[in-house]
């Protein structure tokens, strides 16, 4: 074999490899498209840190049942947006998401549970709905959104590990600021989606 097949050889190999990632197909595809669109929209990434700093602020059993309720929903909205269920004002609900969290966060409001986890979980709707109908079409939905729901599940241990600064008082203020971060950020998510 010659330098030049050599070469070619391996571009031809390399060239494969990628053709095939893009695809997005199968259990593997699916499941890495799912978990990276979490981690690349900032939106999502503002709103799912909100939840976990929320839960950490409201403490026990918000800390968890919040993080917990928000992917179980965010599935079903999932499901809606696979199937074609129109949704109107996602992008606004996805925006507004990270507002009002990022609100309650600054503000430190203390809801009963019940509320909360209804707050969040109309939230969910809206970003398991844009989750859904952004599904790659050669993916795997059931990989895709195990992908996703992983992600937000990760990105709300981030905000619960954060929150658990509100133990000591200059932590609340941090945690407090990080609120303030997140709801200026969902005011331009919001002026954007409009």
């Amino acid at each position: 074999m010659s330098l030049r097949q050599f070469h070619l050889t391996i571009l031809l190999l390399v060239l494969s490899v990628t053709a095939s990632a893009h695809e997005g197909a199968g259990i593997v595809g699916g499941f890495s498209s799912g978990f990276m669109h979490p981690l690349l929209g900032w939106d999502h990434v503002a709103a799912m840190v909100a939840v976990g700093l929320w839960g950490a602020i409201l403490g026990y059993p918000a800390i968890w049942v919040l993080p917990v309720a928000f992917p179980l929903v965010m599935a079903v909205g999932g499901a809606l947006g696979v199937i074609g269920i129109p949704l109107p004002g996602v992008e606004i609900g996805i925006a507004a998401s990270a507002l009002v969290l990022g609100s309650m966060v600054l503000l430190a409001v203390r809801p009963p549970l019940g509320v909360a986890v209804v707050l969040v979980g109309i939230f969910a709707i809206f970003h398991g709905h844009a989750h859904g109908t952004e599904l790659p079409h050669a993916a795997n939905p059931l990989a895709y959104a195990l992908g996703f729901v992983i992600a937000t599940g990760l990105l709300h241990l981030c905000g619960i590990t954060f929150g658990l600064l509100t133990r000591w008082p200059s932590g609340k203020t941090l945690v407090r600021a990080g609120g303030v971060v997140i709801a200026l950020a969902g005011a331009v998510f919001l002026v954007r989606a409009v």
